[in-house]
């Protein structure tokens, strides 16, 4: 990879790494445009917070805020980059712009940096701030092309919150009760119409549950929490409904395709993450897969093979079939390809899921043609042969192998 980078320079990247992009050079382009608005001292406002895992149980706390007064909600605002069509570079510039103020404290901490954290994370919309900073914020400058754009970040001095933060009585009534279990207050929450960045955000810093039990818990694991969180409480809710019919939903986001197989059936779930060559991760010249599986039962071990991913395409699969009013055994195949030249976090697996569903399904009389249909329209779009990949899934091997009750009965013998 270094070898390649040096011949092309970032002028050919189809060439060398295969991705349409450098996704070093859009991240040195994001960082060379905020790099000239960076001050020690501001006032502006926080979209969000961001608490890293590094040294746990003491923590780096990060207020996340562009050095700069306009339009901030955008800076964190997932579902509307998706709804919108926002492309990797307009992502990556506006997660470079966001600057790391922060401050280290212990998961269970406590005083007036805490406090605010915490204010910030209940707030509905961006708080109003003045901020800082010990020194100017500066880049910590990587050159992997597999990590996510950050921006600048410095440790604070001192900061002031300068006006009322939005807090909506529903958050603040279940904030306050701390004989409320996190699960629940997340699942009261999300019913209510509270998406899953909002919920993260109150999640990791500290704000739900037991009084006792409550701390800050990093980002990365508050996203995947919330995430199975809501989808276990809607998986509890499908399975009183019917049984799907066979179909399939096709679609893409930010170079990342889903074809979604629904087959008539009990609840389970199984996700195959299908890297093509040159794509992030993938630096061979095969297609390589991961895969995690779960049955009616539900998993009892973290999804180690396809982690966030797993987690966040289920619960946006699980919301279509609430919505359909159906249950079933759900195959997901997720296609990384070179266009997805910059890892932008586990967002863009449930968006694009999201956006896959939102298509028009296309409906089989049987397994056997839906399966088919799975294999000519991977074949005809990327080339490849995915029976491999359907020939280990345990799904498919279920449908072979495991006898239904229905067989065990005379349909056609007279009632007694």
């Amino acid at each position: 990879m270094q070898k390649d980078c040096i011949k092309c320079k970032g002028k050919n990247p189809l060439k060398y790494c295969g991705k349409t992009r450098c996704p070093i050079l859009a991240k040195t382009e994001a960082m060379i445009k905020t790099r000239p608005k960076l001050k020690q001292n501001w006032q502006g406002s926080t979209p969000n917070i961001f608490i890293s895992r590094g040294g746990y149980p003491n923590l780096n706390v990060g207020i996340l805020s562009p050095p700069e007064i306009n339009n901030t909600e955008i800076y964190d605002a997932p579902m509307q980059w998706s709804q919108q069509n926002y492309q990797i570079s307009q992502i990556i510039n506006l997660r470079s712009a966001l600057v790391n103020s922060r401050f280290i404290s212990n998961i269970k901490g406590t005083g007036k940096l805490v406090e605010i954290a915490q204010e910030i994370g209940m707030a509905s919309c961006p708080v109003e701030l003045e901020i800082t900073l010990k020194n100017k914020p500066q880049f910590s400058f990587n050159t992997s092309p597999f990590t996510a754009p950050m921006g600048p970040n410095a440790f604070l001095e001192n900061i002031q919150i300068t006006s009322n933060p939005k807090i909506n009585r529903a958050v603040d009534r279940i904030v306050s009760d701390t004989d409320f279990k996190a699960q629940n207050a997340t699942t009261e929450l999300y019913q209510r119409g509270y998406d899953e960045n909002f919920l993260t955000k109150l999640f990791s810093t500290g704000n739900l549950g037991i009084k006792y039990q409550r701390k800050f818990v990093p980002t990365r694991w508050s996203i995947t929490a919330v995430d199975d969180i809501l989808a276990k409480n809607l998986i509890d809710e499908i399975k009183y409904n019917e049984h799907a019919e066979h179909c399939a939903f096709y679609g893409n986001y930010l170079g990342n395709y889903y074809l979604v197989l629904i087959f008539p059936g009990p609840w389970s779930y199984e996700l195959f993450e299908i890297y093509k060559p040159e794509a992030s991760w993938n630096t061979s010249k095969d297609f390589i897969y991961t895969t995690d599986y779960e049955p009616y039962s539900g998993r009892k071990a973290y999804a180690e093979n396809c982690a966030g991913g797993y987690y966040a395409a289920r619960l946006a699969i699980l919301e279509k079939l609430k919505e359909l009013k159906f249950q079933g055994s759900v195959i997901a195949l997720r296609m990384i390809t070179p266009d997805y030249y910059c890892p932008l976090g586990v967002f863009v697996v449930r968006e694009a899921t999201r956006k896959s569903l939102q298509n028009k399904p296309i409906y089989f009389e049987n397994k056997e043609l839906m399966i088919n249909y799975a294999r000519l329209i991977i074949k005809k779009k990327w080339g490849y042969d995915i029976n491999k990949v359907l020939n280990g899934s345990i799904i498919l091997k279920q449908f072979k192998e495991q006898s239904k009750l229905s067989q065990f009965f005379n349909l056609n013998q007279a009632p007694l």
